[in-house]
Protein backbone atom coordinates (compact mmCIF):
# COMPACT_ATOMS: atom_id res chain seq x y z
CA UNK A 1 0.00 0.00 0.00
CA UNK A 2 1.36 3.53 -0.97
CA UNK A 3 2.21 5.69 1.75
CA UNK A 4 1.54 9.37 1.73
CA UNK A 5 4.41 11.78 2.92
CA UNK A 6 3.07 15.20 4.62
CA UNK A 7 5.48 17.29 7.04
CA UNK A 8 2.21 17.70 9.27
CA UNK A 9 -0.82 15.71 9.92
CA UNK A 10 -3.22 16.87 12.08
CA UNK A 11 -5.55 14.88 13.60
CA UNK A 12 -8.87 15.89 14.44
CA UNK A 13 -10.92 18.57 12.41
CA UNK A 14 -12.73 20.38 15.43
CA UNK A 15 -11.70 23.97 16.48
CA UNK A 16 -8.16 22.79 17.30
CA UNK A 17 -7.73 21.24 14.77
CA UNK A 18 -9.10 23.26 11.84
CA UNK A 19 -7.13 26.41 14.11
CA UNK A 20 -4.06 24.84 13.60
CA UNK A 21 -4.84 24.08 9.92
CA UNK A 22 -5.44 28.24 9.49
CA UNK A 23 -2.01 28.51 11.18
CA UNK A 24 0.09 26.34 9.12
CA UNK A 25 -1.82 27.98 6.34
CA UNK A 26 -0.42 31.17 7.84
CA UNK A 27 2.97 29.69 7.92
CA UNK A 28 3.34 29.02 3.87
CA UNK A 29 3.18 25.10 4.80
CA UNK A 30 1.83 23.13 1.96
CA UNK A 31 2.22 19.21 2.92
CA UNK A 32 -0.71 19.34 5.28
CA UNK A 33 -3.61 17.24 5.69
CA UNK A 34 -6.21 17.19 8.49
CA UNK A 35 -8.06 13.19 9.15
CA UNK A 36 -11.51 13.40 10.80
CA UNK A 37 -13.21 9.65 11.02
CA UNK A 38 -16.58 11.98 10.11
CA UNK A 39 -16.63 15.53 9.41
CA UNK A 40 -15.28 18.88 10.20
CA UNK A 41 -17.23 20.40 13.77
CA UNK A 42 -18.59 16.60 13.93
CA UNK A 43 -18.56 16.28 17.62
CA UNK A 44 -20.04 20.36 18.34
CA UNK A 45 -23.17 18.64 15.36
CA UNK A 46 -23.85 16.41 18.08
CA UNK A 47 -24.45 18.70 21.48
CA UNK A 48 -28.43 18.31 22.42
CA UNK A 49 -29.94 21.17 20.58
CA UNK A 50 -30.43 23.00 23.88
CA UNK A 51 -26.95 23.37 24.17
CA UNK A 52 -24.98 26.52 23.58
CA UNK A 53 -21.09 28.12 24.17
CA UNK A 54 -20.67 29.36 27.41
CA UNK A 55 -18.36 31.52 26.62
CA UNK A 56 -20.19 35.02 24.67
CA UNK A 57 -19.38 35.74 20.96
CA UNK A 58 -18.54 39.30 20.44
CA UNK A 59 -17.55 40.81 17.19
CA UNK A 60 -14.88 43.13 18.59
CA UNK A 61 -12.49 42.48 16.26
CA UNK A 62 -11.82 46.01 15.00
CA UNK A 63 -11.16 46.97 18.46
CA UNK A 64 -8.14 44.82 18.90
CA UNK A 65 -10.01 42.14 20.97
CA UNK A 66 -10.56 39.09 18.80
CA UNK A 67 -14.40 37.00 19.49
CA UNK A 68 -13.63 34.47 22.21
CA UNK A 69 -15.00 31.56 20.19
CA UNK A 70 -12.81 32.52 17.27
CA UNK A 71 -10.31 29.52 16.38
CA UNK A 72 -8.68 32.14 13.01
CA UNK A 73 -7.60 35.64 13.03
CA UNK A 74 -9.98 38.11 11.55
CA UNK A 75 -13.23 35.61 12.06
CA UNK A 76 -15.41 36.26 14.35
CA UNK A 77 -18.55 33.29 15.10
CA UNK A 78 -20.98 36.22 16.60
CA UNK A 79 -20.41 38.12 12.70
CA UNK A 80 -20.84 34.71 11.10
CA UNK A 81 -23.54 33.20 13.10
CA UNK A 82 -25.84 36.36 14.83
CA UNK A 83 -25.22 34.73 17.66
CA UNK A 84 -23.82 35.46 21.24
CA UNK A 85 -23.92 31.65 22.88
CA UNK A 86 -24.32 29.87 19.55
CA UNK A 87 -25.55 26.06 19.28
CA UNK A 88 -23.01 22.90 18.74
CA UNK A 89 -24.51 23.05 15.22
CA UNK A 90 -24.37 26.69 14.29
CA UNK A 91 -20.54 26.90 15.57
CA UNK A 92 -19.64 23.50 13.27
CA UNK A 93 -21.19 26.10 10.60
CA UNK A 94 -18.70 28.24 11.04
CA UNK A 95 -15.79 25.90 11.36
CA UNK A 96 -16.52 24.35 8.13
CA UNK A 97 -16.64 28.33 6.62
CA UNK A 98 -13.15 29.16 8.09
CA UNK A 99 -12.12 25.42 6.64
CA UNK A 100 -13.33 26.20 3.33
CA UNK A 101 -12.37 30.07 3.31
CA UNK A 102 -8.68 28.98 3.72
CA UNK A 103 -8.87 25.87 2.05
CA UNK A 104 -7.68 23.31 4.32
CA UNK A 105 -7.34 19.93 3.35
CA UNK A 106 -8.95 18.01 4.95
CA UNK A 107 -9.48 13.68 4.88
CA UNK A 108 -13.10 13.54 6.06
CA UNK A 109 -14.35 9.84 6.84
CA UNK A 110 -10.73 8.39 8.30
CA UNK A 111 -10.59 6.74 11.49
CA UNK A 112 -6.82 7.42 12.98
CA UNK A 113 -6.05 3.50 14.44
CA UNK A 114 -2.71 4.37 16.18
CA UNK A 115 0.29 6.59 16.16
CA UNK A 116 3.61 4.74 15.47
CA UNK A 117 6.92 6.76 15.67
CA UNK A 118 9.61 5.76 12.88
CA UNK A 119 12.79 3.57 14.47
CA UNK A 120 14.95 6.47 13.01
CA UNK A 121 13.42 9.05 14.35
CA UNK A 122 12.49 10.95 11.20
CA UNK A 123 8.94 10.89 11.86
CA UNK A 124 5.56 9.00 12.32
CA UNK A 125 3.51 6.39 10.41
CA UNK A 126 -0.47 7.54 10.95
CA UNK A 127 -2.22 3.91 10.59
CA UNK A 128 -5.83 5.06 9.24
CA UNK A 129 -9.15 3.22 8.56
CA UNK A 130 -7.72 4.59 4.76
CA UNK A 131 -4.61 3.25 4.52
CA UNK A 132 -1.04 4.20 6.06
CA UNK A 133 0.03 8.30 6.31
CA UNK A 134 3.75 8.92 6.98
CA UNK A 135 4.47 12.60 7.85
CA UNK A 136 7.51 14.26 9.93
CA UNK A 137 5.07 16.05 12.18
CA UNK A 138 2.04 15.03 14.03
CA UNK A 139 -0.27 17.25 15.75
CA UNK A 140 -3.19 15.80 18.24
CA UNK A 141 -5.91 17.02 17.89
CA UNK A 142 -8.99 15.47 18.30
CA UNK A 143 -11.63 16.05 20.11
CA UNK A 144 -13.15 14.51 23.68
CA UNK A 145 -17.02 14.53 22.95
CA UNK A 146 -17.06 11.27 21.16
CA UNK A 147 -15.54 9.45 24.06
CA UNK A 148 -17.52 9.68 26.96
CA UNK A 149 -16.99 8.93 30.89
CA UNK A 150 -20.13 5.93 31.05
CA UNK A 151 -19.00 3.52 33.01
CA UNK A 152 -18.31 5.58 36.00
CA UNK A 153 -19.84 3.17 38.50
CA UNK A 154 -21.40 -0.02 38.78
CA UNK A 155 -25.09 0.30 36.71
CA UNK A 156 -23.31 3.41 34.96
CA UNK A 157 -24.64 1.46 31.59
CA UNK A 158 -28.36 1.29 33.07
CA UNK A 159 -27.85 5.09 33.08
CA UNK A 160 -28.04 7.82 29.63
CA UNK A 161 -24.92 9.98 28.97
CA UNK A 162 -25.73 13.44 28.18
CA UNK A 163 -23.84 12.67 24.99
CA UNK A 164 -26.28 10.58 24.02
CA UNK A 165 -29.32 13.21 24.36
CA UNK A 166 -30.42 14.81 20.47
CA UNK A 167 -32.34 17.48 22.52
CA UNK A 168 -33.66 17.52 26.18
CA UNK A 169 -37.66 16.84 25.41
CA UNK A 170 -36.97 13.77 24.08
CA UNK A 171 -36.32 12.98 28.54
CA UNK A 172 -39.64 11.32 29.72
CA UNK A 173 -40.93 11.70 33.13
CA UNK A 174 -41.22 14.06 35.43
CA UNK A 175 -38.37 13.68 37.89
CA UNK A 176 -34.90 13.71 36.92
CA UNK A 177 -32.07 12.27 38.59
CA UNK A 178 -28.58 13.94 37.29
CA UNK A 179 -25.16 12.69 38.33
CA UNK A 180 -22.62 15.09 37.86
CA UNK A 181 -22.25 18.85 38.68
CA UNK A 182 -20.48 20.64 36.53
CA UNK A 183 -21.23 22.57 33.44
CA UNK A 184 -22.90 19.54 31.32
CA UNK A 185 -24.96 19.17 34.38
CA UNK A 186 -25.95 22.12 35.33
CA UNK A 187 -26.88 22.93 31.87
CA UNK A 188 -29.12 19.83 31.31
CA UNK A 189 -30.80 20.62 34.93
CA UNK A 190 -31.63 24.01 33.61
CA UNK A 191 -32.95 22.93 30.38
CA UNK A 192 -35.04 20.09 32.16
CA UNK A 193 -36.17 22.40 34.79
CA UNK A 194 -37.68 25.03 32.02
CA UNK A 195 -39.54 22.12 30.32
CA UNK A 196 -41.87 21.89 33.78
CA UNK A 197 -39.82 18.49 35.24
CA UNK A 198 -38.70 18.16 38.75
CA UNK A 199 -34.73 17.27 38.66
CA UNK A 200 -32.02 16.49 41.22
CA UNK A 201 -28.38 16.55 40.79
CA UNK A 202 -26.27 15.12 42.59
CA UNK A 203 -22.06 15.82 42.84
CA UNK A 204 -19.68 14.77 45.35
CA UNK A 205 -18.00 18.60 45.49
CA UNK A 206 -21.12 20.42 44.77
CA UNK A 207 -18.82 22.56 42.16
CA UNK A 208 -22.08 25.33 42.21
CA UNK A 209 -20.67 26.16 46.18
CA UNK A 210 -17.36 27.50 44.56
CA UNK A 211 -15.77 31.03 43.35
CA UNK A 212 -12.96 31.59 41.31
CA UNK A 213 -11.55 33.69 38.47
CA UNK A 214 -10.95 31.26 36.31
CA UNK A 215 -14.18 28.89 35.16
CA UNK A 216 -12.18 25.64 34.15
CA UNK A 217 -12.07 25.19 37.77
CA UNK A 218 -15.90 26.18 38.50
CA UNK A 219 -18.86 27.48 36.83
CA UNK A 220 -19.06 29.78 34.48
CA UNK A 221 -21.21 32.98 35.16
CA UNK A 222 -23.28 32.41 32.02
CA UNK A 223 -24.12 28.96 34.22
CA UNK A 224 -24.58 30.71 37.84
CA UNK A 225 -26.83 33.17 36.11
CA UNK A 226 -28.73 30.32 34.70
CA UNK A 227 -29.30 28.48 37.27
CA UNK A 228 -30.41 31.39 39.62
CA UNK A 229 -32.77 32.32 37.53
CA UNK A 230 -34.13 28.44 36.97
CA UNK A 231 -33.79 28.15 40.59
CA UNK A 232 -36.85 30.50 41.65
CA UNK A 233 -39.28 27.84 40.34
CA UNK A 234 -37.91 25.65 42.92
CA UNK A 235 -37.14 22.80 40.49
CA UNK A 236 -34.09 22.65 40.89
CA UNK A 237 -32.49 20.31 43.45
CA UNK A 238 -28.99 20.50 44.53
CA UNK A 239 -27.36 17.51 46.35
CA UNK A 240 -23.55 18.95 46.95
CA UNK A 241 -21.44 16.06 49.39
CA UNK A 242 -23.23 12.84 47.40
CA UNK A 243 -21.44 10.66 45.32
CA UNK A 244 -23.18 7.82 43.33
CA UNK A 245 -21.64 4.29 43.77
CA UNK A 246 -24.13 2.23 41.93
CA UNK A 247 -27.52 2.39 39.65
CA UNK A 248 -29.53 -1.17 40.31
CA UNK A 249 -33.31 -2.08 38.17
CA UNK A 250 -35.75 -2.20 40.61
CA UNK A 251 -39.02 -2.79 40.36
CA UNK A 252 -40.15 0.52 40.36
CA UNK A 253 -37.58 1.69 37.91
CA UNK A 254 -34.38 2.61 38.93
CA UNK A 255 -32.10 2.68 42.23
CA UNK A 256 -28.98 5.46 42.81
CA UNK A 257 -27.12 4.05 46.30
CA UNK A 258 -24.79 7.11 47.31
CA UNK A 259 -21.93 7.44 49.77
CA UNK A 260 -22.26 10.92 51.80
CA UNK A 261 -19.17 12.82 53.31
CA UNK A 262 -16.24 10.47 54.57
CA UNK A 263 -17.82 7.58 52.40
CA UNK A 264 -20.60 7.02 55.34
CA UNK A 265 -23.74 5.18 53.68
CA UNK A 266 -26.22 7.77 51.98
CA UNK A 267 -29.73 7.72 50.71
CA UNK A 268 -31.27 5.38 48.43
CA UNK A 269 -33.06 7.39 45.65
CA UNK A 270 -35.72 5.53 43.63
CA UNK A 271 -36.56 6.86 39.93
CA UNK A 272 -38.66 5.67 37.09
CA UNK A 273 -36.60 6.86 34.57
CA UNK A 274 -32.46 6.51 33.59
CA UNK A 275 -30.57 8.62 35.16
CA UNK A 276 -28.76 10.93 33.08
CA UNK A 277 -24.93 10.93 33.41
CA UNK A 278 -23.20 14.18 33.08
CA UNK A 279 -19.59 12.75 33.95
CA UNK A 280 -17.46 14.14 31.39
CA UNK A 281 -15.62 12.37 28.26
CA UNK A 282 -12.56 10.22 28.41
CA UNK A 283 -10.65 11.98 26.04
CA UNK A 284 -9.18 10.77 22.60
CA UNK A 285 -5.58 10.82 24.37
CA UNK A 286 -6.56 7.23 25.25
CA UNK A 287 -5.78 6.31 21.55
CA UNK A 288 -2.02 7.61 22.03
CA UNK A 289 -1.93 7.29 25.44
CA UNK A 290 1.91 5.67 25.45
CA UNK A 291 3.64 8.28 23.24
CA UNK A 292 3.05 10.52 26.39
CA UNK A 293 4.36 10.59 29.93
CA UNK A 294 1.19 11.71 32.71
CA UNK A 295 1.21 13.44 35.46
CA UNK A 296 -0.14 11.66 38.89
CA UNK A 297 -3.21 14.08 38.74
CA UNK A 298 -4.04 12.24 34.92
CA UNK A 299 -2.97 15.22 32.33
CA UNK A 300 0.21 14.38 29.74
CA UNK A 301 3.25 16.08 30.02
CA UNK A 302 4.24 18.76 27.74
CA UNK A 303 7.54 20.62 26.43
CA UNK A 304 7.54 24.29 26.28
CA UNK A 305 6.09 23.88 22.68
CA UNK A 306 3.47 21.39 23.49
CA UNK A 307 5.36 18.68 22.15
CA UNK A 308 5.37 15.17 23.99
CA UNK A 309 7.84 14.90 26.55
CA UNK A 310 8.27 10.94 25.66
CA UNK A 311 8.05 11.58 21.84
CA UNK A 312 9.42 14.26 19.52
CA UNK A 313 7.39 15.47 16.94
CA UNK A 314 4.04 14.55 18.52
CA UNK A 315 2.45 17.76 19.82
CA UNK A 316 -1.01 18.44 21.17
CA UNK A 317 -3.41 20.80 20.55
CA UNK A 318 -7.17 21.38 22.01
CA UNK A 319 -8.44 21.23 25.47
CA UNK A 320 -6.30 18.77 26.76
CA UNK A 321 -3.51 21.14 27.26
CA UNK A 322 -2.01 21.63 30.60
CA UNK A 323 1.68 23.18 31.99
CA UNK A 324 0.43 22.40 35.81
CA UNK A 325 -2.45 24.27 37.29
CA UNK A 326 -1.97 26.52 34.23
CA UNK A 327 -5.71 24.24 31.84
CA UNK A 328 -6.44 25.51 28.44
CA UNK A 329 -9.88 23.67 28.25
CA UNK A 330 -11.83 26.60 26.58
CA UNK A 331 -11.00 27.55 22.76
CA UNK A 332 -10.47 31.44 24.32
CA UNK A 333 -7.33 29.40 26.11
CA UNK A 334 -6.13 26.36 23.81
CA UNK A 335 -6.15 29.00 20.84
CA UNK A 336 -3.30 31.09 22.55
CA UNK A 337 -0.84 27.89 21.81
CA UNK A 338 -1.26 27.04 18.33
CA UNK A 339 1.10 29.66 16.92
CA UNK A 340 3.59 28.20 19.72
CA UNK A 341 3.17 24.30 17.90
CA UNK A 342 3.43 26.14 14.57
CA UNK A 343 6.36 28.04 15.22
CA UNK A 344 8.35 24.98 16.70
CA UNK A 345 7.93 23.16 13.57
CA UNK A 346 8.14 25.96 11.18
CA UNK A 347 11.91 26.48 12.64
CA UNK A 348 12.09 22.34 12.64
CA UNK A 349 10.96 22.92 8.72
CA UNK A 350 13.30 25.77 8.07
CA UNK A 351 10.17 27.88 7.33
CA UNK A 352 10.12 31.79 7.92
CA UNK A 353 8.15 32.30 11.22
CA UNK A 354 8.47 36.04 11.07
CA UNK A 355 4.65 36.15 9.96
CA UNK A 356 3.69 34.70 13.46
CA UNK A 357 4.31 38.14 14.63
CA UNK A 358 0.67 39.07 14.25
CA UNK A 359 -0.20 36.24 15.84
CA UNK A 360 1.49 37.73 18.75
CA UNK A 361 -0.18 41.37 18.48
CA UNK A 362 -3.29 39.77 18.81
CA UNK A 363 -3.27 37.39 22.01
CA UNK A 364 -2.68 34.39 19.89
CA UNK A 365 0.86 33.30 20.87
CA UNK A 366 1.18 32.42 24.62
CA UNK A 367 5.18 31.35 25.11
CA UNK A 368 5.14 32.72 28.26
CA UNK A 369 2.76 31.13 30.76
CA UNK A 370 4.43 33.72 33.58
CA UNK A 371 1.80 35.48 33.13
CA UNK A 372 -0.74 33.44 33.69
CA UNK A 373 -2.60 31.98 36.97
CA UNK A 374 -3.59 35.59 38.27
CA UNK A 375 -6.54 36.01 40.08
CA UNK A 376 -8.64 39.14 39.94
CA UNK A 377 -9.45 40.92 42.57
CA UNK A 378 -12.36 42.58 42.44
Amino acid sequence: MQIEPYDVVIVGAGAAGVGMGVVLRHLGIERFVLLDRYQIGASFERWPAEMRFITPSFPSNSFGQLDLNAIALNTSPAFSLQREHPTGKEYAKYLRSVAEHFELPLKAGTEVQSVKPQENGSGFTVVTSQGNIQSRFVIWAAGEFQYPQSASFPGANLCKHNSQVTTWREVEGDEIFIVGGYESGIDAAIHLSNLGKRVHVMDRSGIWNYISSDPSTVLSPHTQERLTNAGQDKRIHLNDGVEVIRVEAVPEGFAIYTVSEESQPGQVWTTAVPPILATGFAGSLQLVEPLFEWHEEGYPLLTEHDEATLTPGLFLAGPSVRHGPIIFCFIYKFRQRFAVVANAIGEQLGVDCSVLDIYRQNGMFLSDLSCCGEECTC
